[in-house]
């Protein structure tokens, strides 16, 4: 047994980091960097940030020392726990964006055109992360939910679907229409992030796992037993930023949490449809989101207790067991029909939330420093675009990515305790109302969820 594997909870596995890690054996970390080393670049923080920025640096000048630090094993934190979506979904605020709508488009041009990029880049390097471009299907639950829904509208490629149109894709309880994006793509969080690991070390990366960074400044970054001194050093900690020395109020660990249910049989499968294994949102405020697994079940998270005092993250992914609960009440609201299925485990893990709810790339030449992240829990796709566009800065390439409205957007801090505390709560606390509100049956978006976007500054 080691200190990664998860605990029974209420007949349920919880926490082992994720299911993802844990359906291919949770990897064993490797040794920790215990002297002082010289190289090109030290990114901090082994997801897919570190590793994409690590990847395009060493594909543009293979000559480059790049090394990766990483307090646990790559691919610990979000992106080995998420819930799977390669979507083209904008990772932020909109209307914080720089540059208008002009800048917006661009963005989300990027962001569509990212999906591709990633698909390829698993095509050409060999990773197999049972990706399927699926689509995605954002499902409408209530009047409310679908009066959004309908005032959004559909720019094309996605497009606007009926009851039965969207019920021929999956049978939800309840369903009054939805919104359908064909571009979006399921993968397997691990195997696409461990694929992605072992080609940067291929291509002459070091990964120095079980190595955590306490600080960073220009040239160096330390950890508890050495010093690697670069001239440029990017953090890549998303929602783990808190835990590095000055930073415990850049951005916010926001908790999300997935449960994923035994196989389904072929009886159960045929009750509900789900045969295109498109990626499943919804229009709630709380939202959840949810996957038809390769392996014929249905992983599926949402919010849970959003966010822990004095901006703690989870144990190894542990959850609550009120979040489990409130996860298979989601599931069985959707799915009637699998009111009996046993769920096999439950996790959580951390996304990094700006003050402005709008993600970021910076690099300054001057102090060789870098960061990005704050992807508000679109990081999947996210992560290839900016680990790319931090390659680009570093090299001193001008490229349309460099051009992009988040590349060097400043956000203030968020606020001290218990100020952030209180105002977290408040939010989702508004938020799960407006959406009980709605569900008995409110015609328009409850002024609750309008409050909740005023407290929050969405």
């Amino acid at each position: 047994m080691t200190a990664y594997d998860a605990v029974e909870s209420g007949g349920v596995r919880n926490g082992g980091v994720s299911h993802w890690h844990t359906s291919l054996g949770l990897p064993v970390p490797g040794p920790a960097l215990r002297r002082d080393v010289t190289c090109d670049v030290a990114i901090v923080g082994g997801g897919l940030t570190g590793l994409w920025t690590a990847y395009w640096l060493t594909r543009a000048e293979p000559g480059l020392d790049v090394r990766v630090l990483e307090a646990e094993f790559a691919g610990y934190g979000a992106s080995g726990r998420n819930g799977g979506w390669l979507s083209s979904e904008l990772p932020g605020n909109a209307a914080h964006y720089r540059f208008g709508a002009v800048g917006v488009a661009a963005m989300a041009a990027a962001v569509r055109g990212t999906v591709d990029e990633v698909l390829s880049a698993c095509e050409r390097e060999g990773i197999d992360a049972d990706q399927r471009r699926s689509g995605v299907m954002y499902a409408a639950r209530s009047a409310a939910q679908h009066q959004r829904l309908l005032a959004a509208g559909a720019s094309p490629p996605s497009v606007l679907l009926d009851t039965d149109q969207a019920r021929a894709r999956i049978d939800i309880a309840g369903l009054r229409g939805a919104r359908f994006d064909p571009g979006a793509a399921r993968v397997h969080p691990a195997k696409l992030v461990r694929g992605l690991a072992d080609v940067v070390r291929a291509h002459g990366v070091e990964i120095h796992e079980s190595t955590r960074v306490t600080s960073i400044a220009p040239g160096v970054a330390t950890t508890a037993r050495a010093q690697v001194r670069a001239g440029v050093v990017l953090r890549c900690l998303e929602g783990f930023t808190s835990g590095l020395a000055g930073h415990r109020r850049e951005w916010l660990p926001m908790n999300s949490a997935i449960i994923v249910t035994a196989p389904l049989t072929d009886a159960q499968w045929a009750t509900i449809g789900w045969e295109g294994e498109e990626l499943l949102g919804d229009a709630a405020h709380a939202y959840c989101y949810a996957q038809r697994t390769a392996d014929g079940r249905i992983a599926l998270g949402g919010r849970g207790i959003p966010y822990r005092f004095g901006s703690r993250t989870d144990v190894h992914g542990r959850t609550q067991e009120w979040t489990v609960e409130s996860l298979r009440s989601t599931l069985h609201a959707l799915f009637p029909s699998l009111r009996g299925i046993m769920i096999d485990h439950a996790w959580c893990g951390v996304l990094g939330v700006p003050r402005d709810w709008c993600a970021s790339v910076m690099f300054s030449p001057e102090t060789g420093l870098g960061h990005a992240g704050g992807y508000i829990g679109s990081g999947l796709t996210a992560t290839h675009l900016a680990g790319r566009t931090l390659a680009d800065l570093v090299l001193g390439h001008e490229t349309a990515r460099t051009a992009l409205p988040w590349v060097g957007h400043a956000v203030r801090r968020w606020e001290p305790e218990p100020l952030r505390w209180l105002g977290v709560k408040a939010m989702y606390g508004l938020y799960r109302a407006a959406d009980r509100r709605e569900d008995a049956g409110a015609s328009g978006t409850s002024r609750w969820a309008t409050l909740a976007d005023r407290v929050s500054g969405r």
